[in-house]
């Protein structure tokens, strides 16, 4: 398979450890979430080209006064984006993924943004393009949606991080809706992690080219790793956030978990973000656990 055993196992060893910890906390795992939801919508959004910045979408998030700059279209991007963030974290406990509930998360999703178009999949003669290739027409839309929800749901003997990249490649491939591809596809993927006991994932703008060059590695050559490696190391962050937490560390810059190591910065960072070291970031800002060093 494309993940590694040593891969497989860092994960397994980090849940365990995670689940472990989380008995009785879920107030403060709670509040983690809503804490992460800004970065999340912020990302999720500058992904698809959002001018806002983590700032301005903390403010709209927060209903406070933003730049008269910004567009209302971007405001619903990032109030919309957040209410089904926050639905999906409690709805994906108590549902399958099914054709229904793809639909009415787009349905939120584009609430007041596009009428017209939200909640139901392309009809004929919409065509949309994926990078420099045309997505399926909108005649075929129904029966692929159908055959990638069940080759998610019957094979059970792929590993979870397997199926997740090649379900969310064929979902992007697709292209189901006239716009709300990206945003659905990367909420459809936490959904997947949620049900499974798993916390979010920040698929990050700063990190938006090995994103982007995962879906031409499967177009070109039907390789799914690259994509698996991207939410591998988003998810070991998510996880590494959660334990230090749940283990009432102190949580320091890496910058200073560097002094502290008498190395030089860009060494550890570096280290962070192969995730040989259970770095995690906060509003785009490498951190780490003190007790590690």
């Amino acid at each position: 398979m494309a993940i590694s055993n040593l891969i497989k196992n860092k994960i397994k060893v980090s849940k365990q450890e995670y689940d472990s910890l989380k008995k009785g906390k879920d107030s403060l795992l709670k509040i983690i979430d809503e804490v992460e939801i800004s970065e999340i919508v912020y990302n999720s959004n500058a992904i698809e080209n959002s001018t806002l910045t983590l700032k301005e979408t903390e403010k709209i998030l927060l209903e406070m006064e933003v730049s008269k700059e910004v567009s209302l279209r971007e405001v619903f991007e990032a109030k919309n984006l957040a209410r089904v963030v926050e639905y999906i974290r409690i709805k994906s406990s108590e549902n399958e993924l099914s054709r229904e509930m793809i639909l009415l998360l787009h349905q939120m999703l584009m609430n007041n943004i596009n009428d017209e178009f939200a909640g139901r999949f392309r009809l004929k003669g919409e065509y949309v393009k994926v990078g420099s290739h045309i997505a399926p027409a909108p005649e075929k839309l129904e029966k692929i949606i159908e055959e990638i929800l069940n080759e998610y749901a019957n094979e059970y003997d792929k590993y979870f991080l397997d199926k997740i990249a090649k379900f969310h490649l064929d979902f992007e491939n697709t292209h189901p809706f006239v716009d709300g591809n990206g945003r659905i596809g990367r909420v459809l993927m936490n959904f997947q992690l949620q049900r499974l006991g798993f916390p979010n994932v920040i698929i990050r703008n700063i990190e938006k080219q090995n994103y982007y060059n995962a879906f031409n590695m499967y177009r070109d050559k039907k390789d799914i790793r690259p994509l698996e490696k991207v939410i591998f190391l988003a998810l070991s962050e998510s996880l590494n956030k959660r334990i230090a937490y749940l283990n009432n560390m102190e949580i320091i810059d890496l910058t200073e978990y560097a002094k502290l190591l008498g190395k030089p910065a860009p060494v550890i960072l570096n280290a962070g973000k192969r995730q040989t070291i259970p770095a995690f970031r906060e509003k785009g800002v490498w951190k780490i656990a003190q007790k590690t060093h």
